[in-house]
């Protein structure tokens, strides 16, 4: 089994990879940031849903439901997602430099004192953070 040294970069692989063969679910390892990044995914209509559900061996995992759009119901919800603060090159902005993703068309999400937030939600709070990921 292989050593994941960046779980959250792993789970956008994973969600990439599963949008690019037009797959309804994907399944990846559980935890607690992960949930929270998959809530402000509901929350700004990038995905449909997720639940979270043990595997076999007794482990908890997260199973996301994607969303899609269109006439056929064959383009994502999600163009793409970038990882923008990596565990060795961590990414801080203050409250009035966030960042904007494709000039407000996407959702930046930021960690604050306040927990995970949007860089709207963070702006409108006045807060500062670091910079997770960009979706659009």
């Amino acid at each position: 089994m292989a050593i994941i040294t960046d779980p959250i970069a792993d789970m956008f692989v994973r969600i990439k990879n599963a949008i690019a063969r037009k797959y309804l679910e994907v399944t990846f390892p559980h935890s607690n940031k992960k949930e929270k990044i998959l809530d402000i995914f509901v929350k700004e209509g990038y995905i449909t849903s997720y639940e979270v559900v043990t595997s076999k061996q007794n482990f908890k995992e997260i199973k996301l439901t994607l969303k899609y759009k269109g006439m056929n119901q064959n383009i994502s919800a999600i163009t793409d997602i970038k990882r923008i603060s990596k565990p060795g090159l961590k990414v801080y902005s203050s409250a009035d430099k966030l960042p904007r993703v494709l000039s407000g068309f996407g959702t930046a999400i930021i960690s604050t004192s306040k927990g995970l937030l949007t860089d709207k939600e963070a702006r409108k709070a006045n807060l500062g953070g670091e910079v997770i990921a960009f979706i659009w």
